[in-house]
């Protein structure tokens, strides 16, 4: 047994259908909150989730704003604007309330009214400066785990590098999974947001950084994600699959507190900063490569990885050990109707070396299993061209 940390961000983790209504109680437990920013998007606004929980805010006697100036893959930029909004608010509590943008978006305001500076400053592991608001976070998708991780992942506005700006003041104080929130998923978002929980279940359980608990994580998010996932496409009004697949989404987040990501999500983020490819998209090209590539040198823990879900209808035999787990992962997303190669997205082949060199400055890559380089990344790049 390896000597081991074990993280455990204060979070408390609150699920079932229905639960939003609770979420004026919710804020009530965190100390006397009078005013409330709710963090969230377009789109979570006009499918009635924002209004519903700062309904259930204002039920309790508390004064809210909304904030619905978030984009996917937050910058920068939305930060700050969400930043000026809360100096004039002063809110006791932050809500990010929507999916892993939103989310992030909360905890970048967060570390800049609180601690002052530029996103840039909280660049890595441990940088807040002092104590940070209360915050909640109410998802929306299945995907990001972002509800159980003390990080933000925010990109420069002007570099688009995206930067990983970790503290444990930073983790939201409560998780409020209501699986019914997901039921307004479109197909797509859907595809997208649960492929890219699969990889965190699957990318965690093979890091340098594994261990017994962080395998515990990954290993139930595998077996929740791997089931729920594929007939959740085939079910998209399925309750108790969609909260499967939330609750896969968030133990995957736990997961990645605990034992980090690797070499999919270093090739992923290129393609998202410089050809705008939606995250999950990019993790879905490049994640059956990674786990060939990796598979010449750890397939037993693939194959451990599989045991969670051996011998059930439908899944991958502990047998098939790397090609079935790759396959697996590209079956997802050939059924998602999402491409199959690089080339089909408008990325040209001279720029492969340029994307091999940002992968390897991304930090999720120095925990993959096997050691990556430059030529590594270059050569999973052009397989997945």
């Amino acid at each position: 047994m390896p000597p081991f940390d074990f993280n455990s961000p204060t979070t408390r983790i609150v699920f079932g259908p229905g639960r939003l209504a609770e979420l004026g109680e919710l804020a009530q437990s965190l100390g006397p909150i009078q005013r409330v920013l709710v963090v969230s998007d377009p789109g979570i606004v006009a499918a009635g989730h924002a209004p519903r929980g700062i309904a259930a805010l204002q039920a309790v006697g508390m004064k809210t704003l909304l904030f619905d100036r978030v984009e996917e893959n937050p910058t920068t930029a939305h930060v700050d604007v969400g930043v000026a909004v809360a100096r004039e608010f002063r809110p006791h509590l932050i809500v990010g309330l929507g999916g892993g943008s939103s989310m992030d978006c909360a905890k970048g305001i967060n570390f800049l009214h609180s601690c002052g500076g530029r996103m840039q400053d909280y660049w890595g592991v441990g940088k807040a400066t002092g104590p940070m608001l209360p915050m909640i976070a109410v998802p929306t998708t299945a995907g990001t785990g972002s509800e159980t991780q003390s990080f933000a992942l925010i990109s420069d506005a002007e570099t688009h590098v995206k930067m990983a700006c970790g503290d444990e003041r930073a983790a939201f104080r409560i998780a409020l999974l209501d699986p019914e929130l997901t039921l307004t998923q479109p197909p797509r978002v859907t595809a997208l947001t649960g492929i890219d929980a699969i990889s965190h279940a699957i990318e965690t359980f093979v890091t340098k950084r594994r261990n017994p608990m962080s395998l515990a994580f990954s290993s139930e998010a595998w077996r929740l994600l791997s089931q729920g996932l594929p007939r959740v496409l085939h079910e998209p009004e399925n309750l108790e699959l969609r909260a499967a697949v939330q609750l896969g989404a968030c133990f995957a987040g736990l997961a990645i507190e605990n034992s980090m990501l690797g070499a999919a999500h270093a090739l992923a983020n290129p393609l998202t900063a410089i050809y705008d490819i939606a995250h999950g998209e990019a993790i879905a090209l490049m994640l059956p490569h990674v786990i060939r590539h990796n598979g010449q040198h750890i397939a037993p823990w693939y194959a451990d990885l599989l045991h969670a879900t051996h011998a059930q209808n439908g899944h991958v035999s502990a047998n098939d050990e790397v090609t079935g787990l790759a396959d697996f992962v590209s079956g997802l997303r050939q059924h998602a109707e999402m491409p199959a190669k690089l080339s089909q997205c408008g990325v040209e082949r001279e720029r492969l070396p340029v994307l091999a060199a940002n992968a390897s400055e991304q930090w999720t890559g120095t925990f993959n299993p096997v050691p990556m380089t430059t030529d590594d990344y270059l050569r999973l790049y052009e397989a997945a061209y």
